[in-house]
């Protein structure tokens, strides 16, 4: 049977959506209408939660590419519009936890790079005429919020985040795109 619901027609993107909460989030869009790209750095991750969404009788692609580059984050939403016609929603969940003192940092910028290709996506549609009713959904955590011993990259990268949908609401309801974030586990 097809799935139908609130999210008849819309196609959604969710990265880290081969288990934990991106997998629930993918199962919940599907289960209410939606056609979802399940990214996820693990293929075979991806291939199931697609399996599970297929047995349930909802439409799902799976995708690899890497959140952290620029151009594959192009990829990943080129994706969704050449598998499902269009996109709607962005939920920004992959997250890599890997705990190291400040003095041992590296830079990741994954919430950015696919939410980038997204908006320029939804502009260029506002630009030509086009309705637009674009959702940017990103996952912080409690780590972001009150911080988290060993963790300084994860902790500010996630409190970035909460900063980050806070520019992107406000600077894109020109074009009727809402940002949002979502914080598990915060107080």
């Amino acid at each position: 049977r097809e799935m139908s619901g609130l999210c008849d027609g819309r196609v959604v993107i969710i990265t880290g959506a081969g288990g934990g909460l991106g997998r629930e989030y993918a199962l919940a869009f599907a289960q209410e209408g939606a056609s979802v790209v399940i990214k996820n750095i693990n293929p075979a991750a991806a291939e199931r939660t697609v399996g599970e969404i297929e047995a349930m009788g909802g439409k799902a692609v799976p995708n690899s590419n890497d959140i952290t580059s620029h151009a594959d984050a192009g990829l990943i939403v080129k994706a969704a519009i050449d598998a499902f016609g269009d996109l709607h929603v962005v939920v920004n969940n992959a997250g890599i936890c890997r705990d190291r003192m400040f003095v041992s940092l590296s830079e990741q910028k994954g919430h950015f790079c696919i939410s980038s290709h997204a908006c320029n996506y939804w502009r260029a549609q506002a630009k030509d005429g086009k309705p637009v009713s674009g959702r940017i959904i990103n996952t912080s955590s409690g780590a972001g919020l009150q911080g988290s011993i060993g963790q300084a990259n994860y902790s500010a990268a996630k409190g970035g985040i909460a900063s980050l949908t806070l520019v992107q609401a406000a600077e894109l309801r020109r074009y009727n795109i809402t940002a949002n974030a979502l914080a598990p586990s915060a107080r």
